[in-house]
């Protein structure tokens, strides 16, 4: 038996760690006088409209610049001007948590009205300052030496360098059209062009018109091109899921709001339990992603007698575009009039895949050549979820490494905001960040705060640069890879989900519910991040600066040295009206950022 003073064995010692002695020069200002930070956010879609009016409330001392190479903001909804283009999402969801519109004309906005909401958003909160339209990003190379990012800038025929400290990239996930690349294209002689750059001078009036794919905007142009044009040869490589509205069941005659119900609004408690009636939905549906599971049964049999009615009977028709996959594998899309349009005399659904164009149509692999006047483009967007231009740091381009074949090969984020070895980088609405279940612009608005608070970290303790550590991003990776093969996005689709590789890594979803992701960004783990310090010393607590607060300074500052016109400080902040009360909500008690 050992004796009582025996030395434990080394196996009970704690780990020894490496320490670095860091002495430092006390720094002359009070901790809470942080530098301004200059922060240059990509895109003026609805990402980059929110940044504009969230981040200056929230990161005071912020010199923000938004670039958006389009001549006017509003993303997609500036973008896409096809016949009828409009939000799948009833109007009063698919819009700000803040700042809601009770004067929406349908139930279901058309494009121009989306956008002029947001442009009126964008008025109420001062945006425009910020926003430089016809400003397109070329590149962003991190500076060490200077530990910014230098943007290239394109006006114009002028080409500049910005510098920031932080870069948000909010480039949207449609903004980039992606047509087909079928030889001969160059020899087609008709009208050619993709749904999202849709010709206004075109006229499709009895025209033979070739529409190309089925996904959300097909959906929506085909019934406006079937009334009025002549034939309509409408290739569909991959079946699809036509599902009911995201919303009120309404036809295109009963789209309106109209003005009994938009009378009720005028009360707030009416709009607001009229909205959370309208939104709560879009959160409760997401046992319908779990592969194999009831939901997704339920889904599959409704969409199924759904479509078969709306089809008229149609056997044939529902055959060819039934899939064998799941509903939600891809996204849903209800296309309002397209299956009815598919049932006209003046509709063929073709099936069979093109080979190539010709001077003046396209040719099938069977052989069938079908000449048309105009060539529709329906094909969506770029898919893989990369930079639209060069993100480099020492030599590494995330555009091309993230590619397929590149030397990552998938867009490889922390959480969906960050990417590990790129410092100071962010990213709103990009890969692994929209959930599968609630809302657009509430996401947005989350993952804009959470980059907030982290932008604000960088400037008031000091830090040079922040990234997350490769080890937390392949735990979430790894994560994401035990998560995703138990919904139905895995199953044998070609999605944007997906990147357009049936039964391919999923890189566009969030690896759980909205109400899930919510949860996840409300608290960032810190823990995941790597830093350095603007201090010389590498001290973390440089920023502590002499020891006062500026308020300290204010109030010990002599008689005549202080600004009168300024109100007198308040070293109290904490005492409110509520604590005498008793109506003080502890829940959140102490614990707000800007009120110490």
């Amino acid at each position: 038996m050992g004796s009582a003073f025996s030395q434990p064995s080394p196996q009970g010692q704690p780990p020894k760690q490496e320490v670095t002695w860091h002495p430092l020069d006390l720094e002359e200002h009070p901790i809470d006088a942080a530098p301004r930070i200059k922060v240059i956010v990509v895109g003026a879609g609805i990402a980059g409209i929110n940044a504009a009016i969230l981040l200056p409330v929230k990161v005071p001392g912020i010199d923000l610049v938004i670039y958006e190479r389009e001549s006017d903001i509003g993303g997609v909804w500036h973008q896409c001007t096809y016949p009828g283009v409009r939000c799948d999402v009833p109007s009063h969801v698919y819009q700000s948590t803040f700042s809601p519109s009770r004067d929406w004309s349908e139930h279901y906005a058309a494009g121009a009205e989306i956008k002029s909401y947001w442009h009126q958003v964008a008025t109420k909160y001062d945006a425009w300052k910020y926003m430089r339209c016809n400003h397109e990003v070329q590149s962003s190379e991190w500076n060490e030496e200077k530990a910014k990012w230098l943007v290239t800038v394109r006006h114009g025929t002028t080409t500049t360098v910005d510098e920031a400290d932080c870069v948000i990239m909010a480039t949207g996930i449609f903004s980039h059209p992606a047509l087909p690349k079928y030889p001969g294209m160059e020899d087609y002689e008709g009208h050619l062009c993709h749904s999202s750059r849709w010709d206004s001078g075109f006229d499709p009036a009895r025209k033979n018109i070739a529409v190309i794919g089925n996904g959300s905007s097909g959906l929506q142009l085909l019934p406006q091109l079937q009334k009025v044009a002549a034939r309509i040869d409408h290739y569909a490589r991959s079946p699809t899921w036509v599902g009911g509205s995201f919303g009120p069941k309404v036809n295109a005659n009963e789209n309106a709001v109209l003005e009994d119900l938009r009378s009720t609004f005028d009360d707030a408690e009416t709009y607001l339990s009229y909205r959370k009636g309208l939104e709560s939905p879009s959160f409760s549906g997401f046992g319908a992603i779990t592969k194999g599971g009831a939901k997704s049964k339920e889904n599959r049999d409704r969409f199924h007698e759904d479509m078969k009615a709306r089809l008229g009977g149609s056997t044939d028709l529902l055959k060819a575009i039934e899939p064998d996959f799941s509903p939600s594998c891809r996204r849903l899309t209800p296309g309002p009039g397209y299956l009815e349009a598919l049932t006209q005399p003046n509709v063929e659904y073709i099936t069979t895949s093109i080979e190539r164009f010709t001077r003046t149509g396209a040719r099938t692999i069977d052989g069938k050549e079908r000449d048309v006047d105009a060539i529709i483009c329906c094909t969506g967007s770029e898919k893989s979820f990369t930079p639209p231009f060069p993100v480099i740091r020492r030599g590494l381009g995330l555009s091309s490494a993230w590619k397929p074949g590149g030397s990552i090969g998938f867009p490889n984020t922390y959480m969906g905001v960050a990417a590990p070895g790129f410092p100071n980088l962010f990213f709103v609405n990009g890969p692994t960040a929209a959930a599968a279940t609630g809302t657009l612009p509430f996401a947005t608005e989350n993952q804009i705060t959470l980059i907030a608070r982290i932008v604000r970290k960088i400037q008031s303790q000091g830090i040079r640069t922040i990234a997350p550590t490769l080890q937390a991003t392949e735990d979430f990776r790894a994560y994401c890879e035990a998560y995703f093969p138990t919904t139905v996005m895995s199953e044998n689709c070609s999605s944007w989900f997906n990147g357009g590789v049936k039964g391919g890594r999923v890189i566009a979803s969030w690896p759980g519910s909205g109400l899930h992701a919510n949860v996840v960004r409300r608290e960032p783990r810190w823990e995941d991040w790597e830093y350095t310090y603007r201090s010389s010393s590498g001290n973390r607590f440089a920023y502590f600066g002499n020891g006062w607060t500026q308020n300290d300074v204010e109030i010990n500052r002599e008689e005549g040295q202080r600004d009168e016109e300024k109100p007198p400080v308040d070293l109290t902040p904490y005492l409110q009206l509520d604590s005498v009360t008793g109506q003080v909500d502890l829940k959140g008690y102490h614990e707000t950022w800007y009120n110490v």
